[in-house]
């Protein structure tokens, strides 16, 4: 009988997957620094929601940790556990709504509850009663976004009855903007305004405000000094990637995404051989191209079809014919490639860059999508290089 020898290989392997994300930790660590000083003395709440903006969560909790971020946010429970079952044990505050069964695992694994209305948190104040527990919760007030939480007109019924809870400890209080990377920043102003105005109640009920106190994002953090009171939530800016081309650019920041993949097939295609699904693009002359296995399953959106450029040995290429699942074809011109040739997707290559902006130009999308779109089927890979 023939034995097999059976080859244990990692998930995130470049033997299993030429296509990657690397991760510059420095740049990571360089801009979480910069946004710390910018903001001083406010706290800082790193948001690593949705794989920390694609670039890892456990792994850019653990930086985090080690920066001595104040606090952590993500959108939904699954991603604090996750991150307690990794070894983080920082505070994290949750910022999705709550499902009354899950308050208890919340409670256990000692995750900041966002308590978005009356009932929930009588429904908290319950759950750590039974648990003979208290559970810690920051109270969501909304001044404009219209998802979850107390509106700004009815907060003091809210804030009253958070006053009555005996196993809740109200940690904090928060709001979110809507439009804080706009160059308008009159709405951001009247949200402000409302949370203020919530804010003074404690004053008229004659009690303290909870310790954490926050409403500042990417773009409050760069545009609107007055909404950091005393904790700030960067999001993307922390990645290195700016909310809009409208904001104002008052803290210097560095990407520390790359995302690659290598040349796995070259071809000429004739004249008047269409390519990919829906033949949606053909040559009336002989075209040098290369196969790159990566497409809208790996998170490459087939929307930025016919618009994608990519980069080889340091020069820019168009990616031709519709995006499909796991492959992209690329027009090198008249130029040579060869299998295992890097390509560039989003990055840097001798002086030609590509950016996440560019792949949200190419989409009619924003960089939040680009980013929290990469699959997890991608490895990601990390590095401190400067």
């Amino acid at each position: 009988m023939n034995e097999i020898n059976h080859l244990t290989i990692s998930s995130s392997s470049s033997v299993l997957r030429p296509t990657q994300v690397e991760v510059n930790l420095s740049r990571l660590r360089q801009n979480f620094c910069r946004i710390r000083d910018a903001v001083a003395p406010a706290k800082m709440m790193p948001i690593l929601k949705a794989n920390a903006y694609g670039h890892g969560l456990v792994r850019v909790a653990g930086l985090m940790q080690e920066l001595k971020a104040d606090y952590i946010g993500v959108a939904v429970l699954e991603e604090g556990l996750l991150l307690r079952e990794s070894g983080i044990t920082m505070p994290i505050l949750i910022m999705g709504g709550v499902f009354g069964n899950q308050i208890p695992y919340f409670i256990q694994n000692d995750l900041t509850i966002t308590a978005s209305s009356v009932a929930k948190l009588k429904n908290i104040d319950e759950a750590a009663r039974d648990m003979r527990k208290k559970a810690k919760v920051h109270l969501k007030i909304d001044t404009g976004m219209e998802r979850i939480g107390v509106h700004y007109y009815n907060a003091e019924e809210f804030i009253r009855c958070s006053l009555d809870c005996s196993c809740v400890e109200v940690e904090g209080i928060y709001t979110h903007f809507a439009n804080a990377d706009a160059a308008d920043l009159s709405y951001t102003i009247l949200q402000l305004d409302r949370f203020k105005h919530v804010l003074s109640h404690y004053e008229r009920l004659n009690t303290e405000r909870p310790p954490l106190i926050h409403a500042a994002n990417s773009g409050a953090i760069l545009q609107a000094s007055d909404s950091f009171f005393n904790m700030v939530r960067p999001g993307i800016l922390l990645y290195g990637v700016y909310p809009s081309a409208d904001v104002r650019r008052t803290i210097a920041v560095q990407p520390a995404l790359t995302w690659k993949s290598r040349v796995v097939y070259f071809k000429v295609i004739l004249p008047d051989h269409p390519v990919g699904y829906g033949s949606t693009w053909q040559s009336n002359t002989p075209v040098r191209a290369v196969t790159v296995p990566v497409g809208y399953g790996d998170g490459y959106l087939r929307s930025m079809s016919q618009y994608a450029r990519v980069i080889i040995r340091g020069k820019q290429y168009p990616v031709i014919g519709s995006i499909s699942m796991d492959q992209i074809v690329v027009n090198i011109d008249n130029d040579s490639a060869f299998n295992n040739d890097e390509v560039i997707l989003v990055g840097e290559s001798e002086g030609t860059l590509i950016t996440v902006e560019d792949l949200a130009e190419w989409a009619k999308t924003i960089p939040y999508e680009i980013l929290t779109n990469i699959n997890t089927r991608v490895p990601r890979t990390y590095s401190e290089t400067d």
